[in-house]
């Protein structure tokens, strides 16, 4: 039974949910395969056909924005007179409805420019600086690009190999899901032609690309990334009895559970040069559209990281969907990467700070970074139960403390300096 106030907080919470649930961004941006057909008519020499009135005339909005704008504005206005200004559990669904509403701002201005400012707002930027004088995404794409070439072809062991259809992915994931999440959750894999991704995970559901080749790397990431994370954190913000809104997830949590599922694939040592290469190669691709690219010149981008022509078309595509192939980028792909730097940095501090405790938080459902130390109070107070589902790595603190504790005083070494001493022995 809930007394007064948890009811207040769950009614509100609902109505966030329910206003939500008609945005879809993904498929709002999509393009056709009629959009694909043309490009390669024209031999990738013309850009790919889709203007503002594109949008508007294949992919039409499933409600009217500007009065589920107003919509969330009357939440928000709800939200203030019933709990306060200063209540930390409002201040989440307030920032919640500013965020959707900037979401259906975006999606009003697909085709335009303001598509790309609102994006950048939302998703972030590839020049955005971690702190002063800190390094940028872009900078360590052209980091990372440069490692990975020195140590090409030394690392690639028949793990890499493509052998897996579709269909043996979806019975290899099934398995190991099986093993992860209770018999109540039993989820679902299945095949789909609908997706960009070659998988995408749902509430209940992990759909695979149909008609693709798989190798043991890459479903090992889809188990860790798409299962343990993203449908994990689905299931435990479902499981809330009260703050129902960590199911859902606007862009700022989008950032934070990228970042979850990049930062689980390295702590159990499932990620690898090419996943890495592919998620630093969206970097780059942004970073050109943001400096003025068109589609064809991240076509080309593509193609020269030995990708198929298909490949290169699907990669270029993420990039440009909701805008048009000469205008700005759609950056949710930096979410990846950005995800990780801040939570893996935010886990280092954690330990240092003696916060560790709060660190599992981060998979009670579609959690932002910010908001944390709001979450860990409202766990203290009864109105959120703790994570069912939450990767073993991060249910050992000791063990991940010791990594940690590690990696604050690797961070204080001058990696130049140290090549130069161990000259001798790096040849």
């Amino acid at each position: 039974m809930l007394t007064g106030y948890q009811q207040v907080i769950h009614e509100l919470s609902e109505r966030v949910v329910l206003a939500q649930k008609p945005i879809r961004v993904l498929d709002a941006l999509k393009w056709s395969i009629l959009v694909k057909q043309h490009f390669f008519k024209h031999k990738f020499k013309k850009l790919p056909h889709v203007d503002p009135n594109y949008y508007l005339e294949n992919n039409p909005l499933q409600f009217d924005p500007l009065k589920k704008i107003q919509e969330f504005h009357e939440i928000e206005r709800s939200i203030r007179r019933k709990l306060g200004q200063y209540s930390g559990v409002g201040s989440i669904m307030q920032r919640m409805c500013h965020e959707y509403s900037r979401v259906v701002e975006m999606l009003m201005a697909r085709g335009s420019p303001q598509f790309t400012e609102i994006s950048q707002e939302l998703y972030g930027s590839s020049e955005d600086a971690f702190h002063v004088g800190a390094p940028t995404l872009k900078d360590l794409a052209s980091l990372v690009t440069n490692t990975l070439a020195n140590i090409k072809d030394q690392v690639t062991t028949e793990a890499d190999e493509k052998v897996y259809t579709s269909e043996e992915a979806v019975t290899m994931l099934r398995e190991s899901l099986g093993n992860y999440f209770s018999d109540q959750d039993r989820v679902r894999v299945e095949l789909s032609d609908g997706i960009i991704a070659d998988a995408s995970a749902g509430a209940d559901k992990i759909k695979i690309h149909k008609g693709m080749m798989f190798s043991a790397r890459e479903i090992k990431v889809f188990q860790i990334h798409e299962g343990w994370v993203h449908l994990g954190t689905t299931l435990n913000g479902m499981e809330q009895p009260i703050c129902t809104f960590l199911s859902k997830g606007p862009p700022s949590s989008t950032i934070t559970q990228e970042g979850l599922g990049i930062i689980a694939e390295v702590f159990t040592f499932s990620s690898y040069p090419g996943r890495v290469k592919r998620l630093t190669n969206r970097i780059t691709a942004v970073n050109m559209a943001e400096g003025g690219a068109n589609f064809i010149d991240v076509f080309n981008f593509y193609r020269d990281q030995n990708l198929t022509e298909d490949e290169a078309y699907h990669f270029a595509t993420r990039v440009f969907r909701g805008s048009t192939p000469d205008g700005g980028p759609f950056t949710k792909d930096l979410s990846y990467t950005k995800g990780f730097i801040l939570i893996y940095n935010y886990i280092r501090l954690a330990v240092q700070r003696g916060l560790v405790s709060q660190i599992p938080l981060l998979f009670l459902g579609k959690t932002t970074l910010e908001d944390i130390h709001i979450l860990a109070d409202l766990v203290e107070e009864e109105i959120i139960t703790p994570p069912r589902y939450v990767p073993p790595q991060f249910q050992d603190i000791a063990a991940l403390s010791a990594w940690m504790c590690y990696s604050l005083f690797l961070n204080k070494l001058d990696l130049q300096r140290m090549a130069t001493d161990f000259k001798a022995i790096l040849h």
